[in-house]
């Protein structure tokens, strides 16, 4: 193996590595800690969901959350995934 052959293997697993750090590692990261998050839920939490709607959670089943919304507590099911956000209380901040 010539010198510029080594040289660009060594540049492609140095690319690869610098991508690997950037973007790959810290979105699983984030994505387990969405699960984490997820799988933490419990009723009465005020959250978030992924199309911006805020809600009170009234039911945990295994996959699925039941959200009061709006003035008349309208309670719609969900999608656990579909939540994006825990908010905090007003004595947690």
């Amino acid at each position: 193996m010539n010198t510029q052959m080594i040289m660009s293997i060594v540049y492609m697993v140095a690319l690869f590595a610098i991508f690997y750090f950037l973007f790959i590692r810290p979105q699983r990261k984030k994505e387990k800690q969405l699960d984490q998050l997820r799988s933490s839920l419990e009723v009465g939490q005020m959250v978030t969901t992924i199309g911006g709607m805020l809600a009170t959670i009234a039911k945990v089943e295994d996959e699925f959350v039941v959200l009061e919304v709006g003035p008349n507590r309208t309670k719609m099911p969900f999608k656990k995934w579909a939540i994006a956000s825990v908010e905090k209380k007003e004595e947690d901040k």
